[in-house]
């Protein structure tokens, strides 16, 4: 039988690299979904069947809290931080400190970031900076499931920030690189097993696959990192 492994999308690309070594390996045949985080969760709680889930490891754990997923199955399999991008014939505005950042998004006519962890966190910051008010009337929200770098090469946003997964293959843009350490955010990204699959057993096998070390190096290509250390 086939595993179903449904997912946000920062990791879309990891888990695709993932999966074909598994599959290569003689693991179990896999379908993979990607979509918004958001409407990831919502469609887990609203009973969506399924073997695999891998998102934000906080929205794993409602999942949890509400009974979707087996007991004790949640793995941490990467984190990513949050990284910003123009578009690619766009000037290249400085991000090495908090100032430049601030400097930056102050500058940009239209500034667009996800509905998922890293935009949470970008408008919390942005509120403390003072600016989230002033702000509002140039934010530009990506429909769900659509990168923001995909915004930002069409022109409809001068500043995106987002995944370093999600940046770094897309066409059309220039990532500045990642945010500076004093203002960065990790997310990590979790695995678990729903209570609705009936192969229990392969997908814990495939979990533990994915969070092997040897397949750390993969991880870093992929714009992600393991987790090692708790985060």
């Amino acid at each position: 039988m086939t595993l179903k492994l449904i997912s946000s999308m920062a990791p879309r690309e990891l888990l695709r690299e993932l999966v074909a070594q598994w599959q290569r390996g003689g693991g179990a045949e896999v379908k993979a979904e990607a979509a918004g985080g958001v409407d990831v969760e919502k469609r887990l709680q609203a009973g969506e069947v399924a073997d695999l889930v891998v998102l934000a490891r906080d929205a794993i754990d409602r999942l949890a809290a509400s009974g979707r997923l087996l007991d004790d199955t949640r793995v941490d399999l990467a984190c990513s931080g949050i990284a910003v991008a123009v578009r690619a014939d766009a000037p290249q505005p400085p991000i090495g400190d908090e100032q430049a950042v601030r400097e930056a998004v102050l500058a940009a006519r239209t500034v667009s970031y996800s509905t998922g962890p890293s935009g949470t966190y970008l408008e919390q910051l942005f509120e403390r900076w003072g600016i989230l008010q002033q702000l509002r009337p140039r934010i530009v929200v990506p429909p769900p499931g659509k990168p923001v770098g995909s915004l930002v090469a069409e022109g409809q946003a001068e500043l995106g920030f987002q995944q370093l997964s999600e940046l770094m293959n897309l066409r059309g843009i220039a990532v500045l690189g990642p945010l500076p350490p004093s203002i960065q955010h990790i997310t990590v990204f979790s695995g678990a097993i729903l209570r609705s699959s009936m192969q229990a057993v392969a997908a814990r096998q495939l979990l533990e696959f994915m969070a092997a070390p040897a397949l750390d190096a993969l991880k870093q290509r992929c714009g992600m990192d393991a987790v090692r250390l708790p985060v």
